[in-house]
């Protein structure tokens, strides 16, 4: 049995997840974890559901101390725009990192970062990755037939976070991180992890609705490699949630809906229905995250690779 000393720096909704699949995923493999929470402020209280799950709350501005200055992992979970401060910060002081997607916020931070962290593993969140559609199009599709690759997510940004007010959020404000382009950066990474990164890419980004926020809340994209070509929209404003994939082949186009969990071949009438419950893919990610800090699989999504996505998400590959 292992306990490992852990660090969660910051604690929206998405690191609430986090917390509670690692301690899930841990006594699943008869382990154990001690957790340290980093904040931006300590007079809030935490919810009953997680104060079990923290052993101890520390201002994030504050200087590491001595007796908890090193971690078997980070979790960098705080607003994008902390990242790059946030792993320079904790570098010195963890074994290694799980970094909320995207990366940075900005494809012009100091290069050095990837040289100080180049000994500690260090994984991006891609948790499309294992999603089940996702899943059966990297098993079962022969990538090399697929001619063309059309992408979409689409939904309502008001409707992302049930209770808070939109405006509030990162994603509104354009210095925090937020805009559809890398907020919905996960179709720019799972399209390179199926068909490797494109080698022109042409891009608008913009804001078109009447939303009140500053950031951008369109993203279309085109691109191309030496094997198959790109199309993807990304936006804040669609009424109607859809995360769709289409593949083109010779033989048939290929419709995969990532939230229906539906892969449907439109001219042969195959239809396929598979389990697609959110958390069952971000659970089998925080799986993958300790195989890979265990040396038990490889890193398939380093800040590398994940700073490259974002150059192309943000229209400047």
């Amino acid at each position: 049995m292992k306990n490992y000393k852990i660090a969660f720096v910051g604690l929206g909704s998405i690191a609430t997840r986090h917390l509670k699949n690692v301690h899930s995923y841990l006594a699943s493999q008869g382990d154990s974890c001690t957790v340290d929470l980093y904040r931006s402020s300590i007079g809030r209280p935490l919810a009953d559901e997680l104060q079990p799950l923290v052993n101890n709350t520390y201002l994030y501005a504050a200087e590491l101390p001595a007796e908890r200055q090193y971690y078997d992992v980070v979790f960098v979970t705080n607003p994008t725009s902390m990242h790059y401060e946030t792993v320079e910060k904790f570098a010195a002081h963890t074994k290694s990192f799980f970094i909320e997607k995207p990366v940075f916020n900005s494809t012009t931070v100091d290069e050095k970062i990837f040289k100080t962290i180049k000994d500690i593993p260090s994984y991006v969140a891609c948790p499309l990755h294992y999603n089940a559609v996702l899943q059966y199009v990297k098993q079962n599709v022969n990538l090399e037939d697929v001619i063309c690759a059309r992408a979409m997510s689409s939904s309502y940004l008001p409707d992302w976070r049930l209770g808070q007010d939109y405006r509030k959020t990162y994603s509104a404000h354009k210095d925090l991180g937020g805009g559809v382009s890398i907020d919905l950066i996960h179709e720019w990474d799972y399209l390179t992890w199926l068909f490797g990164m494109p080698t022109e890419c042409h891009s608008m980004i913009n804001k078109v609705s009447n939303l009140d926020i500053d950031s951008d809340d369109l993203a279309i994209y085109i691109g191309k490699n030496g094997r198959t070509t790109f199309e993807l929209h990304l936006d804040y404003f669609g009424r109607q949630t859809q995360r769709t994939l289409d593949l083109f082949t010779e033989d048939d186009t290929i419709h995969c809906d990532l939230i229906a969990g539906t892969v449907k071949y439109l001219k042969s009438g195959k239809s396929i229905k598979l389990e697609s419950e959110r958390n069952s893919f971000q659970m089998a990610e925080i799986a993958h995250f300790f195989e890979i800090i265990n040396n038990k699989t490889i890193n398939d999504s380093t800040p590398e690779h994940a700073y490259q996505v974002l150059k192309i998400a943000k229209g400047e590959f």
